[in-house]
């Protein structure tokens, strides 16, 4: 019988299935942080060792301080220092603070190459979809979940239905995967792939870079979905060649990865298709990732919208205070953000460094890459100075104001244009309001004070 993607990893890793129909299902991966102390609490009431403390990780990333000489709170120094404790008491390899290959755990997995084609990944943290961009199954957990996979490296599940997103054509120059991610999104709404696995298919997909496959899969979650995939090909395969944790047969393992896709007449249960030649650069307007425009868009009005949408959208407009039916480009900001784990990779600095080279930023903003050997690689390719002579503040990496728990925040009622990938109310801080698009979207609002299209900044630069 033909089988999808996920359907293979799916058996590959079930031990037994219940007359309810969720199976018990064997983690390759275990990423914790910050916020799994509760969960290694349960474990010491009970007496409980972490059965395979070999594949669970450690990682300091939602309160790193990104300014390393600041003293955190006393809180936020409580944290850090219990995930160090409980990673040593329990031989967890910890990547923390004083490690030089620290970062944001959806990050450092792929770049220390612990995140491969064909594992079960799973973490506390809803945008472990990130890593399904290899064609893993890849997926958040709650803190009860935590506990279990601590204490069996298993986890019951019930299997999703399925989705095949599939893109085709050619991009447009300045325009890439966190447009194909908004696009979709937005037009399906944030509860448009709900209970399902979405698959990315097409040639456009196929003609990403493993950071652009990586942006699209940590922005599924923001539609609903349970994961993201991306089937491995020879770009993955060359992406993880030589990394610190890559199998030591590689042979052996491409061979293994290259059974890892859809036959070709598996059945989905939704199929959504989209052209890659239409989606131009995406910004959001509103307090939900589903409220994504063309930056070319007008502001919708509540006033024409069906009636259980036009409250939502007058509320979304009100809270970021701004009035329907006007442009979406134009629109003033405060300052930028630049990071993230969706967006805080070499290339995602490099496209925004492309567009700010040579020029001053209108606004101040922060750039926070991905993990140290990012900030490290970044530094001598000398992108840390095209930021910085923009006006730009060069950090340290950590989820930072991405969710704010660190202390880097938007204050009230000012606004961000930001990489990250949640706009909700507050999200960035008590009132602030936040607006997504991709990096080089990000720098093209540093540059002129408001939301702008990027492409006009593009000529004589090449593509971003």
């Amino acid at each position: 019988m033909s089988r999808t993607l996920f359907a293979k990893l799916w058996d590959r890793h079930a031990i037994t299935t219940r007359e309810d129909g969720a199976s018990l299902l064997w983690i390759d991966r275990h990423f914790v942080h910050e916020g799994s102390h509760h969960a290694f609490a349960r474990l010491d009431q009970r007496g409980l060792p972490v059965a395979r403390p070999d594949l669970t990780f450690g990682v300091t990333d939602h309160y790193a301080p990104t300014r390393r000489d600041r003293t955190p709170d006393a809180d936020i120094a409580r944290m850090m220092r219990t995930l160090d404790e409980n990673c040593a008491r329990q031989g967890i390899r910890h990547f923390g603070l004083a490690d030089p290959r620290q970062g944001i755990v959806h990050v450092i997995g792929p770049e220390q190459g612990l995140t491969l084609p064909g594992l079960t990944i799973v973490c506390g943290d809803s945008h472990t979809s990130t890593h399904g961009a290899f064609g893993a199954l890849a997926f958040g957990i709650g803190a009860t979940e935590v506990a279990h996979v601590l204490a069996t490296q298993t986890i019951w599940q019930k299997p999703a239905r399925t989705m095949r997103i599939t893109v085709d054509g050619t991009l447009a120059p300045g325009v890439g995967a966190k447009d194909i991610a908004l696009a979709w999104i937005g037009r399906l709404g944030a509860e448009g792939a709900r209970g399902h696995v979405i698959e990315y298919a097409g040639s456009a997909i196929s003609g990403l870079s493993m950071e652009g496959r990586l942006t699209l899969c940590n922005m599924s979650i923001e539609g609903g979905a349970r994961c993201g995939l991306i089937a491995p090909d020879a770009i993955t395969r060359a992406y993880v060649a030589g990394r610190p944790q890559a199998p030591a047969d590689m042979d052996a393992a491409e061979a293994d990865w290259s059974t890892l896709f859809s036959d070709p007449d598996a059945v989905f249960d939704r199929e959504v298709a989209l052209d890659a030649a239409r989606i131009a650069p995406v910004v959001t307007w509103g307090t939900s990732p589903e409220h994504a425009l063309p930056i070319t868009g007008t502001l919708p009005d509540p006033a024409r919208a069906a009636p259980d949408e036009a409250g939502q959208i007058a509320d979304a407009l009100a809270y970021m205070g701004l009035s329907a039916g006007r442009p979406i480009a134009g629109t003033p900001i405060d300052q930028v953000f630049i990071g993230s784990c969706t967006n805080g990779r070499i290339e995602d600095l490099r496209a925004a460094a492309q567009v700010l080279r040579g020029r001053r930023a209108r606004v101040p903003g922060m750039v926070s890459p991905g993990s140290a050997p990012i900030k490290a690689q970044a530094e001598r390719e000398g992108l840390d100075r095209v930021f910085a002579e923009a006006g730009l503040e060069w950090v340290a990496s950590g989820c930072s104001m991405c969710v704010g728990m660190n202390g880097d925040l938007v204050a009230a009622g000012k606004r961000c244009a930001s990489t990250t990938n949640r706009n909700f109310k507050g999200r960035q801080g008590p009132g602030a309001r936040t607006h997504l698009m991709s990096p080089a979207m990000v720098a093209a609002a540093a540059v002129t004070g408001e939301l702008t299209d990027l492409r006009g900044l593009l000529a004589g630069r090449g593509t971003a």
